[in-house]
């Protein structure tokens, strides 16, 4: 008997629109792969989604960006799949973290391209070498957004509970996007984008994580604001997905949830607000399309990003340049 010959493989499609990415804890997920200070990131993506989305999107020998990489997990889950990769990382600490994870991933034996650049994500030709451009085969990154859904706590007898790691850097930075209203980052997040779509390969994929958060018991939908930037930016929203924050029993979704989340629910809850513990993250897909001939120039994506302020409401004074670049 012929064998049924396997088919083809192809970059560009999830192929589920609900990843099961929880079905280990996250502890384990980053075990003998992450420097152990990597708990101390406010809101880490899952190891698991940056690894559903990089197997689904790109192949192995492919360039993998993370405009806003954090401890890198992005970077780390693409170099254990083959992937090349490269990162941007505003908070100098962060920035420091992950490298310290691509040089666990070296130890390991895995010998590709990697480089952490840190600085403004809003300025990404002043930090990405020239010779990346349209080189990128795919964009994955997460924004900050509510603290709700941030940091860890500790119970010491006499004290009660004290949350600690759960703020970016200092309040007192406006230029940190995890420090400013709603509509500072979402036009920040838009000039990324459109940043990014002059790296990004015809053809190429941004995966964005995001989950709707409560500001003052109003819910803030940033998903769909979310998708809106891409538009702006210049890109075509492909696909939404659901990546699981709790693990897939027989017959049950087991939460994976921090006590301050609990905790937050159950005040919520007593406070007459009927609001449930999260359980996913949506996931945006969008693609820089293939018949770039007609796609908007690089100056009119910068202009386009700027106009789409007006949607966000009033920013204040233009933020300065970011720190220089360094490589990992």
């Amino acid at each position: 008997m012929t064998p049924t010959p396997k088919p083809e493989y192809t970059a560009g499609t999830s192929g589920v629109s609900v990843w099961a990415t929880a079905q280990a804890a996250p502890a384990t997920q980053r075990s003998g792969r992450y420097h152990p200070d990597s708990v101390k990131h406010p809101a880490k993506m899952l190891p698991a989604i940056a690894a559903h989305a990089i197997e689904a999107y790109t192949r192995p020998g492919d360039l993998v960006l993370d405009p806003m990489c954090g401890i890198g997990t992005t970077l780390v889950e693409a170099l254990h799949r083959g992937r090349r990769t490269v990162g941007v990382e505003y908070e100098t600490r962060w920035a420091d973290l992950a490298r310290s994870n691509i040089d666990l991933t070296r130890a390991a034996g895995i010998d590709l391209d990697a480089a952490v650049y840190q600085g403004d994500a809003r300025k990404l030709s002043t930090l990405l070498p020239a010779n990346l451009r349209g080189r990128v085969d795919l964009v994955i990154t997460s924004p900050p957004y509510g603290d709700s859904t941030h940091g860890h706590v500790r119970a010491k007898a006499g004290e009660g509970v004290r949350k600690y790691d759960h703020r970016y850097g200092s309040v007192l930075d406006r230029g940190n996007l995890a420090n400013v209203g709603i509509g500072r980052l979402l036009t920040g997040f838009t000039n990324i984008l459109t940043g990014v779509t002059d790296y990004l390969k015809p053809g190429g994929h941004v995966v964005i994580t995001a989950r709707p958060w409560r500001q003052h018991a109003e819910l803030i939908d940033l998903p769909t604001h979310i998708t809106t930037c891409g538009s702006l930016a210049g890109l075509t929203p492909v696909e939404r997905c659901v990546a699981l924050l709790g693990r897939l029993a027989d017959d049950d979704l087991i939460a994976r949830s921090s006590f301050f989340q609990r905790d937050f629910i159950v005040k919520n809850r007593r406070g007459g607000l009927p609001v449930h513990l999260i359980a996913h993250e949506d996931v945006i897909v969008l693609q820089r399309r293939r018949d770039s001939a007609s796609a908007p120039t690089a100056k009119q994506l910068q202009n386009d990003g700027q106009r789409s302020a007006v949607h966000y409401g009033s920013f204040g004074s233009r933020i300065g340049p970011g720190p220089g670049a360094t490589a990992a």
